[in-house]
């Protein structure tokens, strides 16, 4: 049986759409549909993406998608699995608690380094090159009380290249948000992945990601090449 998704989106939704492209092309559909996008602004782009492609699409007032409120509208909904794609506030106590293990988030760093409050966009990717760090990426996980805490589910290593600016390196995670995101919403939908009981996550193997090698191509030293290369294979 498809699963019934909700995706909570703060802004224009790329993710979004890369996750609807994914589970209406190849059959997919019969894994999960998304039923119901909500965002806590009213002009999101997420929600026009909605409405152009038939899917219910629900702004919050208020500035925050508040507990009850957020619980009302999973339950009419009938939401089986709830995923953040570029959602930027705290998903409330009480429906983490309903939705443990069914709530996933996407964070474009390699978790748990450069995540938690206040970590999202540019501030992420500024905050990695100053860092000196030579690898980045993008993580997917279960969504606890936390910021950007809870168990990981899969992440993909992206190269931070010299001459970055927050910009490139973001364009470049991105692209990776894009191809992984929907493939572990699609595992958990599937119950490939899920939360165990002392909170971690069972790592089953991910559909294969036929571009995932494509990182490599504009990497010019042959050291981190090779690195990122093994990380990307096994």
């Amino acid at each position: 049986m498809s699963s019934r998704l909700a995706v909570l989106a703060s802004g224009r939704g790329s993710n979004l759409r890369a996750l609807h492209e994914y589970l209406t092309h190849g059959g997919r559909g019969s894994i999960a549909q998304i039923s119901l996008v909500l965002s806590d602004h009213a002009d999101a782009g997420a929600l026009a993406f909605a409405k152009s492609h038939d899917i219910a699409a629900v702004a919050i007032e208020g500035g925050t998608l508040g507990g009850e409120r957020l619980l009302a509208q999973l339950h009419s909904h009938r939401i089986d699995l709830v995923v953040l794609a570029g959602y930027l506030r705290l998903v409330p106590s009480n429906v983490v608690n309903e939705y443990r293990g069914r709530i996933l988030n996407v964070h474009p760093a390699l978790l748990p380094a450069f995540g938690g409050s206040g970590m999202y966009g540019l501030r992420v990717h500024a905050a990695v090159i100053a860092s000196g760090a030579r690898v980045s990426g993008a993580t997917v996980h279960f969504v606890d009380e936390r910021y950007d805490h809870g168990a990981v589910i899969a992440q993909w290593p992206v190269p931070v290249l010299s001459g970055d600016t927050p910009q490139l390196l973001a364009a470049r995670v991105l692209r990776v948000e894009h191809a992984l995101f929907p493939a572990a919403v699609a595992a958990v939908a599937q119950s490939r992945i899920a939360l165990d009981q002392n909170g971690r996550a069972t790592h089953m193997h991910l559909p294969n990601l036929d571009d995932a090698t494509y990182v490599l191509d504009s990497i010019d030293d042959a050291a981190l090449r090779k690195a990122i290369g093994i990380a990307l294979s096994a």
